[in-house]
């Protein structure tokens, strides 16, 4: 779901932009006047691109960290516990720091130890992470399957075979 503030803010800005482009057809608008509404219109038009861009970046940052989150071992956990908008609310928090607003990133911060994304907030949840053993054997299955067929394989120089004939 997207920011609701920042998409409000955004919708405001791109209607002031066509209100001043409006404005600026007007034919009794000239000399200073008419430089001055230039110059309102174009802030305007550069307001609403700078909150579009936010906007489409908000939602690329929160896409990719959704999906990487819902990765860790922690989501199994959150998953049992129904703590899905939870992790939401990470998320929003969490995009809106990284844009570099300090209040979203302490609340991220919060919310990071609440949902057992720290060592210490593991500990105080009582979590503990399981090493996936089966991964672990199958990488090193898959290891020992191409170093096996490593020495299997050997180049040949083909021009000494044909020398040799």
């Amino acid at each position: 779901m997207d920011d609701v503030v920042l998409t409000a803010r955004r919708d405001l800005a791109l209607r002031k932009a066509d209100e001043l482009e409006l404005a600026l057809l007007e034919p009794d608008l000239t000399g200073r006047a008419k430089v001055a509404a230039e110059k309102k219109a174009d802030a305007a038009r550069e307001a609403a691109l700078i909150l579009t861009k936010q906007v489409e970046a908000q939602q690329q940052v929160e896409g990719v960290l959704w999906r990487e989150l819902w990765k860790t071992p922690q989501a199994v956990m959150w998953q049992r516990l129904s703590w899905t908008r939870e992790v939401a609310q990470y998320v929003r928090w969490k995009s809106r720091a990284e844009a570099g607003d300090l209040d979203a990133a302490k609340e991220a911060r919060q919310l990071a130890d609440r949902l057992g994304l720290t060592p210490l907030s593991l500990l105080r949840l009582r979590w503990e992470i399981a090493t996936d053993e089966v991964a672990e054997t199958r990488q090193a299955r898959a290891t020992q399957q191409k170093t096996a067929t490593r020495r299997r394989l050997r180049v040949v120089d083909t021009d000494a075979a044909a020398g040799s004939e």
